[in-house]
């Protein structure tokens, strides 16, 4: 494969650090625009930083200093005006721009699974989700419009070492370790996939300079379906404790935490199993391997090596308190 010229905006992130490294393994040329600010994850060696404020058009103009890339992927697009200038700054400049959307905006709730590709986008109840669906329908316009490139990858829940998949983070693992409720939203019951960033980072990569992807949306998740109940088990597992799982309804969160319940309602509330079909015959080498088990491990083993960042939210702890005593805990 013909080595591509790739812009990352961002770049240090779950899912943009692994892809950078990915697309560098590949022999890939590698230009992260950034802050320069990461500590968690360090820029891959072999990849140009570029410093600049990416909401300053300014100061990424400056940056870019009118280069032209293969690839631009926006890792930190979240809002319509995002997008925009986007569209301004690298239309006629790009081979092709891909943008991070989100597995959140599709139905919900869903009325038919699995999801595929062509499945409504409509979120009510989480205003991160609409966000993300006016950003398409932007870039689809544009693209009808003017041809401008784009390709939309729709990721679910991806996750590293550092990520902990539970609400609350560290406040959750460690309310486990102290033998404190730990809320679970509903009846544990819903279906969710958890992707390891490496896995991701092969379909993502594998799409980046695929002219078959232009003007397109495509998800990238893993195949492997847990309850919530065995995701909060495998994560005590891990934590070498037995969890105390108290069951609120993702109502009575969203009642007492406007901003976590969006999240419930307009996603983990929901059973949501993904067709992986258009990814894996764009990408043959997309196969995920990293099960949650051994994700788990990871996680706490990173945490358990890295005592600074186990941080407790109080007002968090409090609040999972309230909702634990609220539910007979």
């Amino acid at each position: 494969m013909t080595p591509l010229s790739i812009l990352f905006i961002g770049g240090t992130g779950t899912i943009s650090s692994a892809a950078s490294a990915r697309a560098l393994e590949e022999g890939h040329e590698v230009t992260l625009l950034n802050r320069g600010q990461s500590t968690l994850r360090p820029v891959p060696v072999g990849a140009e930083e570029l410093v600049a404020d990416v909401r300053d058009p300014a100061s990424v103009t400056e940056a870019l200093a009118g280069r032209e890339f293969d690839v631009v992927v926006d890792m930190v697009a979240f809002t319509p005006g995002h997008v925009a200038q986007d569209i301004e700054l690298f239309s006629g400049r790009v081979g092709q721009y891909v943008f991070i959307s989100s597995a959140s905006a599709y139905q919900k709730p869903p009325a038919r699974l699995p999801i595929v590709e062509s499945t409504p986008l409509r979120n009510p109840y989480w205003q991160y989700s609409r966000d993300k669906i006016a950003c398409e329908d932007l870039l689809v316009a544009e693209y009808r419009q003017s041809g401008f490139p784009v390709t939309i990858v729709r990721p679910s829940h991806t996750y590293d070492r550092t990520s902990l998949p539970l609400n609350g983070g560290w406040t959750a693992i460690d309310r486990m370790r102290r033998g404190a409720p730990v809320v679970l939203h509903d009846h544990g019951s819903s279906l969710w996939a958890l992707t390891h960033a490496r896995d991701f980072a092969v379909g993502f990569v594998g799409l980046l300079g695929n002219p078959h992807t232009i003007g397109g949306a495509i998800h990238i998740t893993s195949d492997e379906l847990l309850s919530w109940t065995q995701i909060t088990h495998l994560m005590a597992d891990a934590a070498g404790v037995v969890p105390n799982i108290v069951h609120v309804t993702s109502d009575a969160i969203a009642a007492a935490d406007p901003d976590m319940g969006a999240g419930h309602l307009g996603d983990r509330s929901h059973s949501m199993i993904f067709d992986n079909s258009l990814v894996k015959s764009l990408v043959p080498a997309f196969n995920p391997t990293v099960g949650f088990a051994e994700g788990a491990r990871e996680i706490m083993g990173w945490y358990d090596a890295h005592p600074e960042q186990q941080i407790v939210d109080p007002e968090l702890d409090a609040l999972f308190d309230r909702l634990a005593s609220s539910a007979g805990a």
